[in-house]
């Protein structure tokens, strides 16, 4: 498949090609052990709500507790399959798929202060959801991004959050977590999205709407409600 052909049979679904990369056989050993057949590595992904916009309703009738996680499979492991490939994801295991590194190598992206990768045109509002693994070579060229984040003196990302959970220290996630469920009113993170990314400045055309951002936010919620279920 070209990639041409490969980025059509995903704009229906309001995903796309989101760079790649060849394997290294030293430094991708874990790729070269279940397909050294493997050329090239498709990232795959969404930017804006694209996808939820043509996917939405499908990812929705999909069963709890990871509805976003199932829809992906559910749709990219045919896709995959019926060109000789392999998908991978990023959240299954552990281990667990070096994403992020991925991203860095496919498309220059670089992490923000608050932790999301973001990218010089669509800030921070994308994200990588699958790869997948092609016996054939395709040209797709490291984009060299320059990092918003050098030329952002205010960095309003790490002083919007209402409970100080981000900082130069860190991501505080379980003040992050206390804060969304105790507090549900209108224009809060709950309802409107994480309002330390809302504050950033790039790529603001292509914030997650409402709608989006509020399955995003209940999905992590859950997510670290469970966590602490089975830690504690």
């Amino acid at each position: 498949m070209s990639l041409p052909e490969l980025e059509e049979a995903l704009a229906p679904l309001g995903l796309r090609v989101r760079g790649g990369f060849a394997p290294d056989r030293e430094a991708d050993r874990n790729i070269v052990a279940i397909a050294p057949w493997a050329q090239t590595v498709v990232l795959i992904g969404n930017v804006g709500s694209e996808l939820w916009d043509k996917s939405g309703a499908a990812i929705m009738a999909m069963s709890a507790p990871d509805p976003l996680d199932q829809w992906t499979q559910h749709v990219i492991d045919p896709l995959a399959r019926s060109i000789g490939g392999t998908a991978l994801y990023p959240f299954t295991g552990p281990p667990y798929w070096p994403f992020q590194r991925w991203a860095e190598r496919g498309e220059g992206v670089r992490s923000s202060p608050i932790g999301i990768q973001i990218h010089p045109e669509y800030g921070l509002w994308h994200a990588y959801r699958a790869a997948i693994l092609l016996r054939e070579t395709i040209d797709l060229p490291r984009a060299e991004q320059p990092h918003p984040c050098d030329t952002c003196a205010d960095r309003p990302c790490l002083t919007r959050c209402p409970v100080g959970a981000f900082s130069t220290n860190g991501y505080d996630v379980d003040r992050c977590v206390d804060h969304v469920v105790a507090l549900q009113y209108a224009g809060s993170c709950s309802d409107v999205g994480c309002l330390a990314r809302l504050a950033c400045p790039v790529g603001v055309a292509w914030q997650y709407r409402p709608e989006h951002a509020r399955f995003h936010m209940a999905a992590f919620v859950t997510a670290r409600l469970r966590a602490r279920e089975r830690n504690s």
